[in-house]
């Protein structure tokens, strides 16, 4: 039977709702949809795409790492865009984080995010 843990770091943005930060099932994370909040002072970037990017990811990181992965350990990532028109310019940011092998990736225009944010991704990792 495969273990179920919930995973909490504070390094991250506190859940907001009835969700986990992450769920480790066996060898697989799954990474909640992070938004573009600095977890120590609860601030949120909008205007930025390039910074909100980066910091969704930082979250992304944060998380990873308190569960022991790391985002070589990624092997899928899904990208909410407020506006498709930003995909670029949140791909560069991207790309500096997933320099080698990067992951599957799905991206997509949502009409609301939550906060009424810029970006969101969630991540799936996996680990012998």
């Amino acid at each position: 039977m495969t273990s179920k843990k919930v995973i909490l770091t504070d390094k991250a943005p506190a859940p907001v709702g009835p969700y986990s930060q992450a769920i480790q099932a066996g060898n697989f994370l799954f990474v909640a949809g992070q938004i573009p909040a600095n977890p120590e002072t609860g601030e949120i970037i909008f205007g930025d795409i390039q910074a909100a990017t980066k910091q969704v990811l930082e979250n992304i990181k944060a998380i990873l790492e308190a569960a022991n992965y790391t985002l070589s350990d990624v092997v899928r990532c899904r990208v909410y865009l407020k506006d498709l028109e930003q995909f670029g310019k949140m791909n560069e940011i991207f790309a500096q984080y997933f320099v080698e092998d990067p992951p599957a990736r799905v991206a997509f225009e949502a009409r609301r995010l939550p906060k009424d944010v810029d970006v969101e991704i969630s991540a799936t990792a996996w680990k012998a």
